[in-house]
């Protein structure tokens, strides 16, 4: 089984920083894309940014040059460093790693952690 854990999140300040991050553990044979994902109260669940197995990362515009997501294959671990925090980056937020535990493309699966609350107030 695989197993996701977001931590890192809490409360901060407009305009600070805050660094999340998103383990995976269990019978992984191979990672492929990994997304970082948000909902705020009451709306629905949006993706932020992304990173593939080849280093290709992708942004929503409204956390272009404010967020970073970087991963590291050896810890299974997938990072999203976010600066210039402000109220509409408050939610909960939450990692999808899709991953392969056995031989070939039938094992291949997306699993979603449980999520970490960020808070930015207004």
């Amino acid at each position: 089984q695989v197993r996701v854990v977001e931590s890192g999140g809490g409360l901060v300040q407009p305009g600070g920083s805050l660094r999340l991050s998103c383990a995976a553990s269990g019978s992984i044979l191979d990672i492929g894309l990994v997304a970082w994902y948000r909902q705020a109260p009451g709306k629905a669940r949006e993706q932020v940014a992304s990173v593939g197995s080849d280093g290709a990362t992708f942004y929503i515009d409204a956390v272009k040059d404010r967020f970073t997501i970087s991963r590291d294959n050896y810890k299974k671990t997938v990072y999203l460093q976010m600066n210039w925090l402000n109220s509409e980056d408050t939610g909960v937020y939450y990692c999808n790693v899709r991953a392969r535990t056995g031989p070939g493309w039938g094992f291949w699966e997306n699993y979603w952690g449980q999520g970490t609350q960020v808070t930015v107030p207004s």
